[in-house]
């Protein structure tokens, strides 16, 4: 049953991607797109094609499956169903880090500020593990999810000041501070590719041991399992997944908790299948919530807007649920 479904959803990607391609302020012929593809012609059809919409459609595949399968890991590591790089400050973390090193250092190569993205999410996600773990009973998903809340709120208003202090700063990430695709072109999307890509497959080969930390610290213990290092391990796929997202179209949130929570209604609780259906199907929704509105309405918003919209009201469900269970 799960077999089959994920093959439908990869074949769904590349059919979502075309269409994509095919929709904006001026909408190019689906027999357009696959000439501009298979033989470029230097017409101004294909130049739009190659230039702009080619590589806006790979970085929101990239971005969502990347940011999905993260999401995927951490509520499996805390057991947190409302745990997401972006709800728990990695995406917050791996942004501020950007937008100080473009402030205070001048750095405008996508290559480097990427290792500020990965600095910028480690020190986050080690700032929210070690408040989470403060006090009696140790990390536990409500701590955890607080502890985020608030690095979250503090980091984007320090991110948010450094933006209104520094005009120049502002002018080259206005867009990008609330997560877009627009105006990455090829040669960024390919530095920032790799990286996400090795946490990818990163992510499936560790999926049984992920499978068995979401089962609690006690079971992983009794079948041998090293929680630390797993844990840790865990840590730096997070990282590297969320902060080469960052890097490459900001801090787009919500797409790490509202993905693996469909995978979940599509394969039930096993985290094998949940991270191996949640690359395609956050690649799905963030390109789909990307070209919807150019689509339907002709309206050109960047993806963390309308990523917001979707996903706000499923986390005041999900929290709700959530609250409700704990009672």
């Amino acid at each position: 049953m799960c077999g089959p479904a994920l093959v439908i959803a990869l074949a769904a990607v590349p059919l979502m991607a075309v269409w994509a391609m095919t929709v904006g302020a001026s909408p190019i012929a689906l027999d357009t797109i696959l000439a501009a593809l298979t033989g470029f012609d230097g017409s101004r059809a294909h130049i739009v094609v190659l230039d702009v919409r080619l590589p806006r459609v790979l970085a929101g595949l990239v971005v969502g499956a990347q940011l999905a399968v993260a999401g995927a890991i951490m509520q499996a590591v805390t057991g947190n169903p409302l745990a997401s790089p972006g709800l728990l400050g990695i995406n917050a973390g791996a942004a501020f880090a950007v937008v100080l090193a473009i402030a205070l250092a001048g750095v405008d190569a996508t290559a480097t500020l990427i290792w500020f993205a990965f600095a910028g999410a480690a020190g986050a996600a080690i700032c929210v593990y070690a408040v989470g773990s403060a006090g009696r009973g140790g990390a536990t998903p409500l701590k955890l999810a607080l502890a985020g809340a608030v690095l979250t709120a503090f980091l984007a208003s320090l991110t948010t000041a450094i933006l209104l202090r520094d005009q120049g700063t502002l002018d080259s990430v206005r867009l990008w501070s609330v997560g877009s695709l627009a105006g990455r072109p090829l040669s960024v999307v390919a530095a920032v590719a790799p990286y996400g890509l090795a946490g990818l497959a990163g992510a499936l080969l560790a999926a049984r041991p992920i499978m068995t930390l979401s089962l609690g610290s006690e079971l992983s213990r009794s079948v041998g399992q090293n929680l630390a290092g797993w844990r840790l391990a865990c840590a730096v796929l997070v990282v590297l997944l969320a902060g080469s997202a960052v890097a490459l179209a900001g801090p787009v949130g919500f797409v790490g908790l509202v993905v693996p929570h469909m995978a979940r209604l599509l394969v039930g609780p096993d985290y094998r299948w949940i991270i191996a259906f949640s690359a395609p199907l956050g690649a799905l929704l963030v390109v789909g919530a990307d070209a919807a509105l150019r689509g339907l309405a002709g309206i050109d918003l960047p993806v963390g807007i309308t990523m917001a919209a979707i996903g706000a009201p499923v986390f005041i469900a999900l929290a709700r649920r959530r609250a409700w269970d704990l009672r």
